[in-house]
């Protein structure tokens, strides 16, 4: 189906520009979402007609996205959530998380606009992408600890999702230490 862009679509094109789609991208996403218009005579003319407008309104729309991206690009969110001991969480953290815990923050982003491909289900800190509008992409940080001391000790640059081996090789140092004491005594 041919269609006309009302605003730029990811890698389809720009505003005004006519692309053919699959019918159920164009009859399930762009025509209901008012992201484009089915390309007809009557259509193009109307478009021409609200160019400027249109135009316009994207414009608001970016300066709009760009505010609120100026604030959120960088930003570190903590989550703190239930994890085994090797970093694995018990349950994951979803956008729908990500979203409640910007709103906490004072910041109104859509589900819809993170862009997590696959649930978070470890420790760590993680990179996410916001997309706040076609031409404005931010990127937060977000910190998945166990606990706030954890998530200090992550964004300091710690991995605690590994164990540590410290305590245990001074254990095996000094039960080496008394084997050998064993042995010499045994000798004697």
């Amino acid at each position: 189906m041919k269609v006309i862009l009302l605003e730029r679509v990811g890698r389809m094109g720009h505003i005004g520009d006519e692309v053919t789609v699959k019918d159920g991208f164009a009859r399930n996403f762009l025509l209901p979402q008012g992201k484009a218009l089915r390309a007809t005579e009557a259509n193009r003319k109307r478009f021409e007609s609200e160019r400027t407008e249109i135009e316009k309104r994207n414009q608001q729309r970016r300066e709009a996205a760009a505010g609120i991206g100026q604030g959120l690009n960088g930003r570190t969110v903590t989550l703190i959530r239930q994890a085994g001991e090797t970093g694995q969480l018990y349950g994951s953290v979803a956008a729908r998380d990500l979203v409640e815990a910007l709103a906490e923050d004072g910041y109104t982003v859509q589900r819809s606009q993170v862009a997590l491909l696959s649930p978070i289900k470890t420790v760590g800190v993680h990179s996410v992408a916001l997309n706040l509008h076609a031409e404005v992409e931010v990127t937060i940080n977000v910190n998945v600890a166990r606990s706030a001391d954890e998530a200090t000790r992550q964004m300091r640059g710690e991995d605690l999702t590994m164990p540590s081996f410290d305590d245990d090789e001074d254990e095996i140092v000094e039960e080496e230490a008394a084997e050998g004491e064993d042995e010499q005594d045994a000798t004697v």
